[in-house]
């Protein structure tokens, strides 16, 4: 078994660290939050939970390849 490029565990590390900036950041909006509907809090906390996702794609493209962007664009 290959021991994993410092990539990999550089990659691993930014994204433990998104999950948990992000986390703090929704946790910090915590006080503002509680104070809404619970048919309000809801939906947010669903959609702020889905969100960190968006910045995961490059960086896995980037884990994966090397580089952020895709590759297939411009080409025929």
């Amino acid at each position: 078994m290959a021991e994993p490029s410092t990539r990999t565990l550089a990659g691993i590390a930014l994204i433990l660290l998104l999950i948990g900036v992000w986390a703090a950041f929704v946790a910090s909006l915590a006080r503002v939050v509680g104070g809404w509907p619970i048919l309000v809090q809801a939906p947010f906390y669903l959609v702020m939970g889905i969100v960190w996702i968006i910045p995961l794609k490059p960086l896995l493209r980037w884990i994966q390849t090397g580089s952020v962007r895709d590759g297939s664009r411009g080409q025929d």
